[in-house]
């Protein structure tokens, strides 16, 4: 089977039989790019021993050391979770989200393509992390008991990824001029609007004071930018800084 630009991300995982088990899984059904952010035994001989076969893609999983590493080259990303999260996450069910993930590594010239993020054994991903996706993906299961081993997330996702590629005519991409943008250039776009938001004394008026660009960052991953929408946001924000400081020195002039 062709191979698919579609990613596995384990986040600090605890046990390395369980990153051996996610590989197993994903060779299983025809994956092979997965990427380890900070595990906390890799390589380990208990990883090689739950992989049972699958050694190889073992072998070329990448460690690296933050999220934004992991995420490099990747346009769709999705959040797993199990946890009830507030009303602003976008939250689709696994098979919603396979068929739109293979869509989306097939699109005609696609440069980028998607990544599922799992979190750490014990309290999964938090909401820095979560701040990554464009959505949250969840898989039904008894509300109460709903918490799956990490290894068992992975194989039911990537059986849903299998069963989207086998789809005799899945769902098209949805089209768009340029590819997704990177997380890494919506983290430079949110950091460039929090410095045009702070030079004009716009402030965050929540009771913390902080739970604002939180909020942004949310509705701009739902809106699923591309680069090109991503370039004309900061060059508003660029001509407003601009024009900011072009009024300042007239003011210092007079």
């Amino acid at each position: 089977m062709q191979s698919l630009p579609i990613r596995f991300v384990l986040i600090e995982t605890s046990h390395p039989g369980n990153i051996g088990a996610v590989a197993r899984a994903m060779k299983n059904m025809a994956l092979d790019d997965l990427v380890l952010v900070n595990p906390l035994r890799f390589p380990d001989p208990e990883a090689t021993a739950r992989a049972s076969g699958a050694d190889d893609l073992l072998a070329r999983a990448r460690v690296v050391g933050s999220l934004g590493e992991a995420l490099e080259g990747c346009g769709l990303v999705y959040a797993t979770t199990a946890r009830e999260r507030d009303s602003y996450y976008r939250v689709v069910d696994a098979r919603t989200a396979a068929r739109r993930i293979v869509a989306e590594a097939r699109a005609p010239g696609a440069a980028r393509g998607a990544a599922v993020l799992f979190g750490t054994e014990r309290t999964g991903l938090t909401n820095e992390q979560l701040a990554n996706a464009q959505a949250l993906l969840r898989i039904p299961a008894n509300p109460a008991y709903a918490s799956l081993n990490i290894a068992m997330a992975a194989q039911l996702i990537a059986y849903e990824i299998l069963m989207a590629r086998q789809e005799a005519e899945p769902p098209p991409a949805p089209a768009r001029d340029a590819p997704l943008a990177t997380p890494g250039e919506m983290e430079r776009l949110f950091t460039h609007l929090q410095q045009v938001m702070d030079e004009a004394d716009f402030r965050d008026r929540t009771q913390s004071g902080t739970h604002l660009m939180q909020r942004i960052r949310r509705f701009f991953n739902r809106a699923e930018l591309d680069g090109n929408e991503v370039n004309i946001l900061r060059g508003i924000l660029t001509a407003v800084q601009n024009r900011r400081r072009t009024a300042g020195a007239g003011q210092r002039g007079s």
